[in-house]
């Protein structure tokens, strides 16, 4: 049994989730389109060019959750992934989720986007184990605020071993599908590194170490 590792955002998604949550609180008017929108843009460019502060980016992202009742967001987060997320999702993907639990693979989401938005994506995608950015709650009420290490760049690699631990689980024969050069560092730490749909950087990367490089758009899988 082996572990399988997927990126959510374009990867297993054609879009970003958490780039398209906040477009969502745009367009349903729920902050202010103006400087939400150039804050929302401004973090995203950084995170392609991997130069993203992930913790000024937290408390900037997160701050909505803490000004509204978990209900209202719990609605509007059902109609998100309604209108938005299923749209997005891809039928390569799906068959490749299919594929590996065919073969018996354990399969986990890791992803920097926070639990609030992906939970129940992973739900969707019919993925059982989620590592996610942990979005802090007290009294019922979200803070605001992140938890624990986010799950991005090397803290992904930080969060995984900690599952590890805890599960007794191992990386022997493991699969990490990503599409960004973000994911470096848990990439070189499993067995079977699979650029999906890479950036510029993660592709010029894969081609220099032999790693299979797929597509889970439109068109026919290379690799």
């Amino acid at each position: 049994m082996s572990l399988a590792l997927f990126d959510l955002d374009n990867t297993l998604l054609g879009g970003d989730s958490d780039y398209l949550w906040g477009q969502f609180l745009v367009s349903s008017g729920i902050v202010d389109a103006e400087q939400f929108e150039k804050e929302n843009q401004r973090f995203y460019r950084d995170y392609e060019n991997g130069t993203l502060d992930i913790v000024a980016f937290l408390n900037y992202s997160l701050g909505v959750l803490a000004r509204h009742e978990p209900e209202r967001l719990r609605e509007w987060r059902a109609r998100f992934v309604e209108d938005c997320v299923r749209p997005i999702i891809l039928p390569k993907a799906l068959a490749l989720l299919q594929r590996h639990r065919e073969a018996g693979d354990v399969l986990m989401i890791i992803t920097a986007t926070n639990r609030f938005v992906t939970q129940p994506i992973a739900e969707l995608l019919g993925v059982p184990h989620l590592l996610a950015t942990e979005v802090e709650v007290i009294d019922d009420r979200y803070t605001g605020r992140y938890t624990g290490v986010p799950c991005f760049q090397g803290g992904k690699v930080k969060r995984l071993m900690a599952w590890l631990d805890a599960t007794h689980c191992d990386l022997r024969d493991s699969w990490f599908y990503s599409d960004s050069h973000n994911d470096l560092p848990l990439l070189m730490q499993v067995t079977h590194p699979v650029a999906v749909d890479p950036d510029g950087i993660l592709a010029q990367y894969a081609q220099d170490h032999g790693w299979p490089i797929i597509s889970l758009r439109d068109g026919p899988s290379s690799g």
